[in-house]
């Protein structure tokens, strides 16, 4: 069963805890009488609950973000689907929490916040969630001032400063593309050593295969590729520049 088949259940909720998993014990119908706050929790058939947090988490800040614009588009909704393999027989049940979130009265803070806690010093896998948001807000070709707004609290929340938020935010809006230095959280007088030294952690940090094992779900693999492609595409620039063998 994939990670969406395994949201709605409402011992994931349970499992879970926090807002989200209140959020998730109401959709499937549950009432969460007494909610937990941690980062750890019993399995839920081999899915570990931070996997459900990370895609819990993208539903919830995605509907709170359709808020702040008062829009739901449909190329958001499309993208949605293609980019976190949504199979059509999990459609409605993704947004029936989407539709939750998006009319509680929460504000988006209080969720937020339960992530940076599950996933806290993850900052690859938080990096992963506020570029999911990015990915849905862009879907349209255009990034609404709000839904900026939105996205800059988000990460400060998440405890990213705001050249770290400049970085994700140039990776999607760049009319020329991003700045390779940039990508790699360097400046252009770095040494070569350093900007290989970077290029080597940040590998190793966004690898698809680490984010699954910290916790990313298998869905978002095409999304950990992008970022891994972002990645060497800046490195390969700068290498070229510079003449590095």
């Amino acid at each position: 069963m994939s990670i969406w088949g395994k949201i709605i259940g409402g011992a994931a909720g349970f499992a879970l805890g926090g807002p989200l998993g209140a959020i998730l014990g109401t959709a499937a119908g549950h009432v969460v009488d007494k909610i937990k706050n941690g980062a750890s929790g019993p399995q839920i058939g081999g899915q570990d609950p931070r996997q459900i947090a990370f895609a819990t988490g993208v539903i919830v800040l995605a509907a709170k973000m359709a808020k702040v614009d008062g829009h739901v588009s449909r190329d958001e909704v499309n993208t949605f689907k293609r980019v976190f393999h949504i199979p059509p027989g999990e459609e409605k049940n993704v947004g029936r929490i989407f539709d939750m979130a998006r009319q509680s009265s929460d504000g988006f803070e209080i969720y937020a916040r339960q992530i940076a806690t599950m996933f806290h010093g993850e900052r690859a896998l938080l990096e992963g969630i506020l570029e999911a948001l990015y990915q849905i807000a862009m879907a349209d070709g255009q990034l609404h001032p709000a839904e900026q707004d939105f996205l800059k609290k988000v990460a400060h929340i998440f405890g990213f400063a705001d050249v770290d938020f400049d970085r994700v935010h140039h990776a999607f809006t760049s009319s020329n593309g991003p700045d390779p230095y940039e990508q790699l959280g360097l400046g252009r007088d770095a040494s070569d050593d350093d900007l290989k030294s970077a290029h080597r952690k940040l590998s190793r940090e966004n690898h698809p295969d680490t984010l699954m094992a910290k916790g990313m779900p298998p869905e978002f693999v095409e999304q950990a590729n992008e970022k891994m492609a972002r990645i060497n595409a800046a490195w390969d620039q700068i290498r070229k520049e510079r003449g590095i063998r």
